[in-house]
C-alpha cells in the first residue's frame, strides 16, 4: 500500500532541461519526437520525465493525466474528464528527439503535446473555472536563493532532475539551475492540490535547497506528519530556508477538459 503511496510522490517533477544561450550547433525544429515507443509501466517508487542525454526523452511511469499536466504545465486538479484509465494506467515512453542539440524545457513540451495528440488521440477543451489557488510571492526580508552555479551544457543531459524526495520522516528538495516558475509548476503538481502562481518577480535561476516534515494538507493527505518531529512544515520551510511564501486565494484558471482519449497500442 504504502509503496503504491510513494509511486505518487516522486512526480510532479521538473524537467531539468534548458539550453544555454550561444550554443554554436545550428537549432532543428522541435516540432515532433522523432521516433517514439510508449509501453505500459508498472508503478514504482519513481515518476519523472527528463531528458536522459542531448537527444533521449524519457516519461516514466506516469498516467495519461499527469502527462497532459506536464504538458500543458497544469495541476492535475485542473484537468478532467476522460476515461478512468487515464489515472489507472501508467505508461513509459522512450523517445528521440531531432538532431544532435538538447531541445529547451518549452520544446520538449511541444513535441510532448503532439505525442499526445497522435498516440493517445487526446482532443479536449478549455473552460476557464474559479480555483483556490496559491500565489508565491517574497516573504519579508527578501529571498535567500543563491544564482546557480550550474553550466546547463556541462552533461549531454543537462541540469540534474529537480524532484522532491520523499520519506515518511521527511521530503527534501535539491533543487539546481530552477527558476520560479519552473519551481512553481513543480509545487502545483506535487506536492500541493491546487494552481500556484509566481509572483515573486524574481527571472533568474537558482541553486537551493528545501527541507520539510509531510503532514496531512500535502499529498493528498496520506502521509501524517511524523510524531516528535523537527522539521517545519512546507509553508514555515520556504520562509525560514528560501525566503518565500505561498498566500492562499481564489482566481481563474484556463482548466482542461478530455473530450477524447484513446489507450496507445503498446509498441
Amino acid at each position: 500500500m504504502f509503496r503504491d503511496l510513494l509511486s505518487g510522490l516522486l512526480s510532479a517533477t521538473l524537467l531539468a532541461t534548458a539550453g544555454a544561450a550561444g550554443q554554436a550547433q545550428s537549432r532543428p525544429r522541435f516540432d515532433a519526437f522523432e521516433v517514439a515507443t510508449i509501453k505500459r509501466a508498472d508503478p514504482d517508487l519513481a515518476r519523472f520525465i527528463k531528458m536522459q542525454s542531448a537527444n533521449r526523452f524519457v516519461a516514466h511511469n506516469h498516467a495519461l493525466r499527469t502527462l497532459i499536466a506536464a504538458a500543458y504545465d497544469l495541476p492535475p486538479e485542473a484537468i478532467s474528464g476522460g476515461p478512468s484509465w487515464v489515472d489507472s494506467d501508467r505508461w513509459e515512453v522512450l523517445a528521440k528527439t531531432p538532431g544532435d542539440v538538447r531541445p529547451y524545457l518549452d520544446e520538449q513540451m511541444v513535441m510532448l503535446r503532439q505525442l499526445l495528440r497522435d498516440r493517445f488521440k487526446l482532443t479536449f477543451h478549455r473552460e476557464s473555472k474559479e480555483f483556490s489557488i496559491f500565489v508565491l510571492t517574497l516573504a519579508a526580508g527578501g529571498p535567500k536563493l543563491k544564482d546557480s552555479t550550474i553550466s546547463p551544457d556541462a552533461t549531454p543531459a543537462g541540469p540534474p532532475l529537480v524532484a522532491f524526495v520523499v520519506s515518511p520522516a521527511v521530503v527534501r528538495l535539491p533543487a539546481r539551475y530552477t527558476t520560479m516558475g519552473e519551481f512553481a509548476s513543480l509545487l502545483q503538481r506535487s506536492p500541493l492540490d491546487r494552481p500556484v502562481v509566481d509572483r515573486t518577480g524574481l527571472h533568474g535561476r537558482y541553486d537551493f535547497d528545501l527541507e520539510f516534515a509531510p503532514d496531512e494538507s500535502l499529498w493528498g493527505g496520506i502521509l501524517p506528519r511524523p510524531e516528535n518531529s523537527d522539521k517545519p512544515s512546507l509553508l514555515r520551510a520556504m520562509q525560514e530556508q528560501l525566503g518565500l511564501k505561498l498566500e492562499s486565494t481564489r482566481g481563474p484558471i484556463d482548466a482542461l477538459v478530455i473530450d477524447r482519449a484513446e489507450q496507445p497500442t503498446s509498441d
